[in-house]
């Protein structure tokens, strides 16, 4: 545990801003993620999201600042009528014992790695956290077997020369700190992939829960060609020339604010 910019923040994530846990080994019903409800909510291509903890217990997944009274993603409340459909993924999310803020189920439509490329995307994970406290970071527990999806990261949103690019498995088991990397995911097959992620403030019960879970970068990244490189940046890079466009012809300045999701 170290103290940055007067915030706790866990020392694994110093070097790469994730760690990567040991595979989940154990069977969950596919119920847990397929007969919850669901609510439109769009973050980082065509996606749906299961909330099992909320601002204050109710089926939406709003940032806790946009409630009242407005607070950080800290003190998520339980919504029993999702938790019930889904005790195993509850339990996880309360394992480590830190303190849990948002907590859902996202659904992903396959996609593209240019579409990945394009929606990567840091959180607004910490906006109102009082210094002193720990900072907020996200568990991803990936729930179905997608193999051949991986999830990409980066320190620099437009700079490939740094991407970490993380197979997903069903029981692959990451923590990032979203509000540092830019990140989203490149799902490739015919069915929506299912991920637990859930908001725990960093501490001593997360650092413990990390070297539990024997929790470090990893030095194993799914491989891709260097012409599907290419491809994506180029394309990436054609998307972003487009929007600039668009907001310059409406003479407005192009944001890139973080994601609320």
């Amino acid at each position: 545990m170290i103290r940055i910019m007067g915030y706790i923040k866990s020392a694994a994530l110093e070097s790469t801003g994730f760690v990567v846990l040991d595979p989940y080994d154990k069977e969950i019903d596919p119920k847990e993620w397929l007969e919850i409800e669901y609510v439109d909510w769009k973050s980082s291509g065509d996606t749906r999201f299961a909330p099992l903890a909320s601002a204050k217990g109710e089926i939406e997944c709003n940032g806790f600042w946009n409630h009242e009274p407005p607070r950080t993603d800290k003190d998520g409340v339980w919504i029993d009528e999702q938790t019930e459909k889904a005790p195993t993924l509850t339990a996880r999310a309360k394992e480590p014992g830190a303190n849990v803020g948002r907590c859902r189920i996202i659904e992903l439509q396959p996609n593209s790695y240019a579409d990945c490329l394009y929606n990567l995307h840091q959180d607004d994970n910490n906006r109102l956290n009082p210094d002193g406290t720990g900072w907020v970071v996200r568990g991803f527990f990936n729930l179905t077997d997608d193999k051949d999806s991986y999830f990409v990261l980066r320190e620099n949103r437009s700079d490939p020369s740094i991407e970490y690019r993380i197979a997903l498995p069903a029981g692959a088991q990451l923590i990032v700190d979203t509000q540092r990397l830019w990140h989203a995911v490149h799902h490739q097959g015919d069915e929506p992939r299912y991920c637990l992620i859930t908001s725990w403030e960093s501490g001593p019960e997360l650092d413990e829960y990390i070297a539990r879970y024997n929790g470090q970068p990893t030095t194993e990244y799914y491989e891709i060609s260097e012409e599907v490189r290419e491809a994506g940046q180029a394309e990436q890079a054609r998307r972003d020339a487009a929007r600039a466009a668009y907001y310059a012809a409406k003479g407005q300045k192009e944001k890139l604010a973080m994601s609320e999701a």
